[in-house]
């Protein structure tokens, strides 16, 4: 376990209910439902709010085991991709948590059911390792391999909080159209690589599926005192000829940037994707690219600061982009 909080979490929860994740099984959920596990944010905690089960907690928390065995929840990831780290955060729960944890994984087609998955051979991401209680708990995964699905075991009983999945998705090229994607999607493979601030939230959140929700789900930066501007840069899900550009400023009004610009590059210098623009408040703005061309990685420029919701890039695959696509996919399958 880490003291500090490591590199590997600023990248994607993959197991997120934002992005799709489910808790698809648990052997258990007595006191405290599963679905808590996989909540966007932090567990909260209301002293003396009792229900019929006892303390309500923001968690998943089991009975107490009187026999020997393991407790154990299993979650689909909604983006199916490579782990770099895990998170088993105890919060609130104090003498009631697990004092080990171990987490296991599995790559599937399709959408087996439960018992489905319980047949087949599962492989170790993190050995039964020791927990610290009202914490989070961070555990580095070595593995290069792609996972749909993900299984948390306490041992033998008790209560987390949340479970964090974090990693890079890998998309399945038998499920996208090489012709015609948002090249800029997290789901499709595209990541941030540069972020001038992410002072309020993840600019991760930017190239997140769906629609944002509430204007925490965007990306949005501290306000700035001096010259200059904000900027995110965004490795394509491969290198790709954009024709449609979606900046979405919903849900923020009194700070939304007051104009944008994008410039992309394929292995040389950065070139103009389409011109510094006025934005409006509020409102998903959608630009024809003037002149499109391939590119690997955009960079968004917003003047001077605020927040976006979310960034499209819709384009098709350039034969070398659709090779890298592929490519990424049948390294990680095993």
């Amino acid at each position: 376990m880490l003291t500090e909080r490591p590199e590997w979490t600023h990248e994607p929860d993959l197991a997120s209910r934002r992005v799709g994740g489910s808790v698809v099984w648990a052997n258990d959920e007595a006191f405290a439902e599963r679905e808590n596990l996989i909540k966007p944010g932090p567990a909260e905690f209301r002293p003396w709010n009792f229900g019929h089960k006892g303390q309500i907690y923001d968690g998943w928390e089991t009975r107490r085991r009187r026999e020997p065995g393991v407790d154990q929840a299993i979650v689909r990831l909604g983006l199916p991709g490579v782990v770099t780290g895990v998170v088993v955060d105890t919060a609130f729960f104090t003498g009631n948590y697990p004092p080990f944890a171990s987490v296991e994984a599995v790559a599937v087609d399709g959408y087996p059911s439960p018992a489905e998955l319980a047949e087949l051979e599962w492989t170790p991401l993190v050995p039964k390792s020791p927990l610290a209680g009202d914490s989070e708990n961070f555990f580095a995964v070595s593995s290069r391999r792609r996972w749909t699905h993900v299984r948390l075991s306490i041992h033998p009983d008790g209560g987390v909080a949340r479970f964090r999945v974090h990693g890079a998705p890998v998309a399945d090229p038998r499920l996208v159209d090489p012709a015609s994607l948002d090249l800029a999607a997290l789901e499709n493979g595209a990541r941030v690589v540069g972020c001038s601030n992410m002072f309020y939230s993840s600019p991760s959140n930017l190239i997140s599926p769906g629609f944002a929700a509430v204007m925490g789900e965007g990306w949005e930066t501290a306000r700035r005192r001096g010259d200059g501007n904000d900027w995110v840069s965004v490795a394509l899900a491969g290198a790709g000829v954009p024709r449609l550009a979606e900046l979405d400023t919903t849900h923020f009004k009194g700070n939304a940037p007051g104009w944008a610009s994008l410039s992309g590059r394929l292995d040389g210098s950065w070139f103009e994707v389409l011109p510094r623009t006025r934005l409006q408040p509020d409102t998903r703005h959608r630009f024809l690219v003037p002149e499109p061309r391939e590119l690997s990685e955009v960079r968004l420029d917003i003047y001077p600061d605020g927040g976006m919701a979310r960034l499209r890039l819709w384009g098709a695959l350039t034969e070398r982009g659709r090779t890298d696509f592929e490519r990424r996919f049948t390294e990680s399958a095993g």
